[in-house]
């Protein structure tokens, strides 16, 4: 942060400003999607990228998988390091490794180059999410959160459903390496977006709890509680991923084809982003609670996918929308029971324990298809996501009620 702003400038430039700073709210959507396609690019190129390498096609997945572990293990060590700096400075940093790192990878010369600027890559990419998830809080009112957490997380979501069928298709037409030349390009103009056009936030830790109409919650918001909803949020990833993993086996058995049901999922998903960015702010916990509850239904319906063509569409529809809104939904609950003091904290667990869940929930689905089928990844998945969604009930119940009033003066109190 720079030295000639102080903590209450800052919360008088925040509090001054239209009640969503939308060009800021644009920019770190367009981030969050070069970040997702560049996690994403190898699964959308590995055919290509393995016969480059010369290297089985598994093999060119660890440059996936190892992602996950690496977030997990970097995230809180780099978040320190960064500590007290201007978050937009430090994204501009994270974007500048992200970009350079990607570049390495499309001039890597065997495999071993290519994974090693992948690991930089993804601990740039821990950085980024913390940072990011921190910075959007930051900037807009409590009770706005949920809009921008939607805004913000779209971006991600146009990554996955964008980015990566055209990724697939610039190599076939192409070179796999361009498609990392391209990436490195949009990391650097983001870089230079954040610099120049997104507005500070307001500043972490005590200071920030002293400031009139702060809501009474942040001194009392125990890291136990965002530690709790975010590992009741990341066991219904684990869940999700378990099954969507292997979603063309799933689909296998469906008389509908495979890539008009991606087609609907997709759709469903953008649509939910929507959804949430219109509704989360009103009831978030509770909305939140039916969302996991109805992703854990959904995952269990799709052990009947194959009985009929309509309700293929519809399960997958479903699954689709209850999915898409779970992330940005898990995101405002915790960063709003977080309140100020412990957003930086609450912006480095949600990306540490989410790869987390990606990754075991990946792991759990792969051993379940390996001893006993496809047949039983519904069951898996289901009952992992209805184990979060209990989890996500007693977290969200809180010591004493604590995230019930918390959740209910942040969203609600600066609307008065």
């Amino acid at each position: 942060m720079d030295s000639s702003c102080t903590y209450a400038e800052l919360d008088l430039a925040v509090a001054a400003r239209p009640a969503m700073p939308w060009p800021s709210l644009l920019i770190l959507a367009a981030v969050t999607f070069v970040v997702v396609a560049g996690e994403l690019l190898p699964t959308a190129m590995m055919p290509f990228m393995a016969a480059d390498l010369r290297v089985p096609v598994p093999q060119v997945g660890l440059l996936v998988s190892l992602w996950a572990v690496v977030v997990v293990v970097a995230s809180f060590p780099l978040v320190r390091l960064m500590a007290g700096r201007d978050r937009r400075r430090t994204v501009a940093v994270g974007l500048v490794v992200f970009g350079g790192a990607s570049l390495l990878t499309a001039l890597s010369p065997n495999f071993t180059a290519a994974l090693g600027s992948r690991v930089v890559a993804a601990a740039a990419c821990g950085l980024l999410w913390a940072t990011m998830n921190a910075h959007t809080a930051a900037i807009v009112p409590e009770h706005r959160l949920g809009r921008a957490v939607a805004v913000v997380l779209g971006g991600g979501t146009l990554g996955t459903v964008v980015a990566v069928p055209a990724a697939n298709a610039a190599a076939e037409l192409w070179d796999w390496r361009a498609v990392f030349v391209v990436l490195a390009a949009l990391s650097l103009v983001g870089a230079a977006a954040v610099v120049l056009a997104v507005v500070p936030g307001r500043p972490d830790g005590p200071a920030e709890a002293a400031t009139p109409g702060t809501p009474a919650r942040v001194a009392g918001s125990p890291v136990r509680v965002v530690v709790g909803i975010t590992a009741a949020s990341a066991t219904l990833a684990a869940g999700h991923l378990a099954a969507f993993t292997f979603v063309t086996a799933l689909f296998a058995t469906s008389t509908v084809d495979t890539g008009a049901l991606l087609v609907v999922f997709g759709v469903t998903s953008g649509l939910a982003v929507v959804v949430v960015g219109r509704f989360a702010d009103l009831r978030p916990r509770q909305v939140f609670l039916a969302d996991a509850a109805l992703l854990a239904a959904t995952l269990l319906t799709l052990a009947v996918v194959g009985a009929s063509a309509g309700g293929d569409v519809v399960i997958v529809a479903i699954w689709g929308l209850a999915s898409g809104a779970a992330f940005p939904l898990a995101q405002t609950v915790i960063m709003g029971a977080a309140g100020p003091a412990l957003r930086s904290v609450a912006g480095t667990i949600i990306p540490v324990m989410f790869n987390l869940g990606i990754a075991l929930g990946t792991a759990a689905g792969s051993g379940v298809v390996d001893r006993l089928g496809v047949p039983a990844l519904p069951w898996l998945a289901g009952g992992v996501a209805l184990l979060g969604t209990a989890v996500l009930i007693g977290a969200l119940r809180g010591p004493s009620g604590l995230v019930r009033r918390s959740l209910r003066t942040g969203m609600t109190g600066d609307a008065s």
